[in-house]
């Protein structure tokens, strides 16, 4: 028995939000502030309600609705009821024990292996009427106090709603017909759940390990020997009792006696005393010290946990903060994984799920590897007992981690990201196959390259994607020199408030070679801003023939050419004649897929001259800073060709550049402090500026 999906209403930034759970591992990734910890604050809000629902647990947009609905002149005749709601879509089989669901399906076809569990709190039509009534009457009471006394300040709608919420909401818990023809839910004739005595405890079980974890490496505090303690609790009150267990006990039972007979000699002289004052009576009251060592609590205060080095045994909190929040990581799902077995005598719930948020806390990347690529053997065995009871065991993993998403499978992934202010999707990384079925080998590939080396992309708000190793090498400064520049403009202009500097935004920087045109479906998955830097890549006829004596249209220079042979700028400006896509103004490049928006920059005609490279562009404008540094250039060949006035900078780069990644190189070891002795070709700095902007 699994649930297969996940939807919430209204709560917080999950507005209309859904997500489909893989059969063990789904991990779920995004940006900041897209919902991963309200997923796990709405599950244990309705599922083990430990905490009550807040004013600021509802959406902002419901929060909208509902408070104009109550300043509002106008009455609705009715409405249906509005809160927040939760629904889990579970599917079972046919091996399933269906003994504590019985009560809860709604449909008896055998077809139908559906149960969809809904949980709300919401406000009714007539409790609505009662807190539009309420309100009024408190906002007079409230006006009245300020007209007694005008340096009140009279409380507000949200005041009053903040504090008489559950006056108001209530909670509610059914169970839905589930229509196997329209995949869809008949809410009409839901099973109440309170109202029938119904025991979702032995249905689902929710666990979870926060990213709020009391981890420290600080003296006093023992985290681990305290977790060592938790962990033998609920092992011992589990019918799977080792025999380690009984042998401790056994041991504490021979230990009471030996301590016991020691006690007498020890405490004799206070005994006396206190016969002595009349504390006990002769031949009728006496007084013993006894050893009773109690096994769950000597372990609570006694038991360490030190790790060795050199044959020595080092205190727990003398280990780095990685390792802590790892060992204690493994120690909470041991304890978690006891609790889901629960007690001697009931079996575990049909259904389990756990969350870990943010397991790569204070660890550097090779443990955040370690950590995704165990994980599922951890967890992979479910919940057994001995009395060969076993239960499947579902969990999420939410995580920032780039490293955990690089090494972890594809299929597992759940991408969530925001569509607007107040609200965000989840989508299944599987599901670009699809879009990309057209050619498998291009899925392939993505899948392939975004798992190796680039998978920051997925925690990035925005991302350039650059050919090879020289922009690789130089995009970061160039960001930089930007910066710098804006400020001292905006600066001048008395408008330092307007500036967000580059290198303080989150931007990805992926090397994709010739393949940007691959990732466009995968851009507009992420919905995110993408600056593609290309070349022009100007091919011609420049005099020579093939065997055939016919014309061969090869790399040229820009003034020669007839075409290009860039295949992103052929993808994606599909259609555009060889004179246009030349002097292509950046809005013509500036393309909009879905959420997404894809400007392609590349060289445009700067000082008179049309490059056809990085190198020949920067060359161009830059040949006063190259040809006094030449001699110093690790990575320049032919250097005297500088000295001839008419050799242009296509005929430099083509000629002179012995190594590219050494001329950036040399580029970058030749600059200034603020990097102002030479200059960024246009093309790329006004693409880094368009990316700038929100």
């Amino acid at each position: 028995m699994k649930i297969k999906q996940i939807k919430v209403e209204n709560f917080r930034l999950l507005k209309q939000f859904s997500m489909d759970l893989e059969d063990e591992l789904s991990l779920v990734i995004g940006k900041n502030n897209t919902g991963k910890t309200s997923i796990l604050s709405v599950l244990d809000k309705f599922l083990n309600e430990k905490t009550k629902f807040y004013y600021d647990d509802f959406n902002i947009d419901f929060k909208n609705e509902l408070e104009n609905l109550i300043i509002s002149n106008d009455v609705p005749e009715a409405f249906a009821s509005k809160g927040i709601k939760l629904k889990l879509y579970i599917e079972y089989n046919e091996s399933d024990d269906l003994s504590n669901v019985s009560r809860v399906l709604m449909d008896l076809d055998p077809d139908n292996n559906n149960i969809v569990l809904g949980f709300e709190f919401i406000l009714h039509y007539e409790d609505f009427l009662k807190l539009k009534s309420d309100y009024k009457t408190f906002e007079t009471r409230e006006n009245l106090k300020y007209t007694e006394k005008n340096t009140y300040k009279p409380k507000s709608l949200k005041d009053f709603l903040k504090q008489n919420l559950e006056d108001y909401f209530k909670i509610h818990k059914y169970s839905f017909e589930f229509d196997t023809i329209i995949k869809e839910i008949t809410e009409t004739t839901p099973i109440d759940l309170v109202k029938e005595n119904i025991n979702l405890k032995d249905i689902i079980s929710f666990k979870y390990i926060s990213a709020k974890r009391d981890v420290t490496n600080k003296e006093k505090e023992n985290t681990l020997s305290r977790q060592t303690s938790s962990i033998y609790k609920k092992q011992e009150d589990n019918t799977d009792k080792s025999q380690a267990t009984e042998n401790f006990i056994d041991q504490l039972s021979e230990t009471d006696n030996i301590l016991s007979d020691i006690y007498k000699d020890l405490f004799k002289d206070v005994i006396k005393k206190v016969q002595d004052f009349g504390g006990v009576r002769f031949n009728d009251t006496d007084i013993a010290i006894i050893s009773t060592l109690q096994h769950r609590e000597l372990l609570e205060g006694n038991t360490t946990v030190v790790y060795t080095h050199d044959d020595h045994k080092l205190p727990e909190h003398y280990n780095g903060l990685g390792y802590m929040n790892l060992i204690s990581m493994i120690f909470e799902i041991e304890i978690l994984v006891q609790d889901f077995k629960r007690d001697k005598d009931k079996k575990p719930a049909d259904i389990n799920l756990l969350i870990i948020e943010e397991p790569e806390a204070h660890t550097h990347p090779q443990m955040q590897y370690v950590f995704i690529k165990n994980i599922k053997k951890l967890l992979g065995d479910g919940i057994k007992k001995d009395d060969r009871i076993h239960r499947p065991l579902q969990y999420i993993i939410t995580t920032h981690s780039s490293h955990i998403v690089a090494d972890s499978d594809f299929d597992d992934i759940k991408y969530l990201k925001a569509l607007a202010k107040n609200n965000v999707i989840a989508r299944n990384l599987k599901d670009l196959r699809i879009q990309y079925e057209e050619d498998s080998k291009q899925y392939q590939f993505l899948k392939q390259y975004l798992t190796i080396s680039r998978a920051e992309i997925f925690f990035a708000d925005k991302a350039i994607l650059i050919e090879g190793d020289t922009e690789r090498i130089l995009i970061p400064t160039f960001m930089r020199k930007v910066d710098v520049e804006e400020k001292a403009r905006l600066l001048a202009e008395n408008n330092e408030d307007a500036f967000l500097p580059l290198l303080s935004q989150n931007i990805s920087i992926i090397e994709v070679g010739a393949y940007s045109q691959i990732f466009d479906k995968f851009i507009e998955f992420l919905g995110i801003k993408t600056l593609i830097i290309t070349d022009i890549d100007s091919n011609g006829d420049i005099g020579n023939k093939d065997s055939q004596n016919n014309p061969v249209i090869e790399a040229c220079e820009v003034r020669l050419g007839v075409e290009t042979s860039n295949s992103a700028l052929l993808y994606f400006l599909a259609g555009t004649s060889w004179d246009d896509l030349k002097n292509l103004p950046i809005a013509k490049r500036t393309i909009k897929i879905e959420n997404s928006t894809i400007c392609l920059c590349y060289q445009q005609e700067e000082d008179n001259y049309h490059a056809r490279s990085f190198e020949d562009a920067f060359i161009h404008i830059n040949r006063a800073f190259v040809n006094e540094k030449k001699d110093r250039f690790q990575g320049l060949q032919n250097r005297k060709l500088f000295d001839v006035g008419s050799n242009n900078a296509y005929v430099l780069a083509d000629r002179c550049i012995k190594k590219k990644t050494h001329f950036a190189l040399d580029i970058l070891y030749h600059s200034d402090e603020n990097f102002s002795n030479w200059n960024i070709p246009a093309y790329i700095k006004n693409g880094l500026l368009w990316l700038k902007e929100d």
